[in-house]
């Protein structure tokens, strides 16, 4: 529970990017330079060229990484507020609106002088999403906005991993966490995240990171010379570093490592998956609401499995709100099964 001396049990670091969701056909990308699938990050002057050639304007729904671990953590019942920038537009009032309404703090929103970050998801008849990036105003927070005070109050911080590929915000972010006395989880984000950082996060680690998350190919760029290693032991050797990990291995469920404990998290099975965006984000959130609440890391791992299952049932990252009242009751009920 939130101590006396908390105002949050959780404050998310991220960039608050704004989804864009666009069903198209194939012959639509003939309007997007690059290939197609996977993502790219593009000016705000490309990205208006894009939109321009939708036929109507996309939907959109709150995003990025630990944002999206945010939102699901306040809809769980914690006590949650963000450190990220903001645009200066519709998208971003709309952003924090969504934040605020959801039961976000919105106090230590920053805010910028450009458009708010999007990401606009081309979808084609193949399920396959093509994804170009505006960073926009996002990217222009400066290592000397993030202090201590930012953090105070608050219990954990739970920062994305795509921080890291600016470690000078990366750094200030966790020497403000640290100063502030705050406990800290990263997730790793990206493969790319881990081959770009790999020296600079085991150096993290030693310093004190609480909590890792990692999936099946960022552990594997982690530890590049261990291809044939189990995931159990992969999970193992992250743990000997002096953090709780937590390694998800997708359809396989997960494998839970802290010293001398090793918990195998059997996965929630899907009849159906529409859409795996935001799962892990969620499965995230699950698993910080239970450790925050004092769960044994087995009841952890099912509510995060449990939260995961759902995302995937629907498009986009976010839970929709007429499912929370049965997620909320039967994720809860996990938590007090003997482990």
């Amino acid at each position: 529970m939130t101590s006396a001396s908390t105002s949050f049990d959780l404050i998310g670091v991220g960039s608050p990017i704004m989804d864009l969701f666009a069903s198209v056909p194939d012959s639509f990308l003939r309007h997007v330079q690059g290939d197609k699938g996977g993502m790219v990050l593009v000016d705000q002057g490309e990205m208006q060229r894009i939109l321009s050639h939708l036929d109507q304007a996309p939907a959109h729904s709150t995003g990025g990484s630990a944002a999206n671990v945010t939102f699901n953590a306040t809809r769980l019942g914690l006590r949650t507020t963000f450190l990220g920038k903001l645009g200066n537009d519709e998208f971003a009032q709309r952003y924090r609106t969504a934040f605020e309404t959801a039961g976000v703090d919105g106090s230590r929103f920053k805010r910028g002088d450009r458009a708010n970050a999007r990401c606009l998801a081309l979808i084609t008849p193949d399920a396959q999403r093509t994804m170009r990036t505006d960073l926009g105003a996002a990217m222009t927070l400066s290592p000397g906005e993030v202090v201590a005070a930012d953090f105070a109050g608050c219990r954990h911080a739970h920062i994305e991993g795509y921080l890291v590929f600016n470690q000078a915000l990366a750094d200030a972010a966790l020497a403000a966490a640290r100063a502030a006395g705050t406990r800290v989880s990263l997730d790793l984000s990206s493969f790319e995240v881990v081959g770009a950082s790999r020296d600079w996060l085991f150096s993290q680690f030693k310093r004190g990171i609480d909590v890792v998350f990692a999936n099946e190919d960022e552990i594997r760029a982690l530890f590049p010379t261990k291809t044939q290693v189990p995931f159990a032991d992969l999970a193992r050797e992250l743990a000997s570093h002096g953090v709780l990990a937590a390694v998800k291995v997708g359809a396989d469920g997960a494998w839970i490592a802290q010293g001398s404990e090793l918990h195998r998290i059997e996965p929630v099975r899907v009849d159906q998956v529409l859409d795996t965006n935001g799962a892990g984000d969620a499965w995230a959130a699950g698993f910080l609401f239970g450790l925050l609440r004092g769960w044994s890391l087995p009841a952890c791992g099912r509510l995060a499995s449990h939260l995961g299952a759902e995302t995937v049932r629907h498009m986009g990252p976010i839970i929709p709100s007429v499912r929370w009242p049965e997620v909320h009751a039967r994720g809860l009920a996990l938590g007090p099964v003997a482990s």
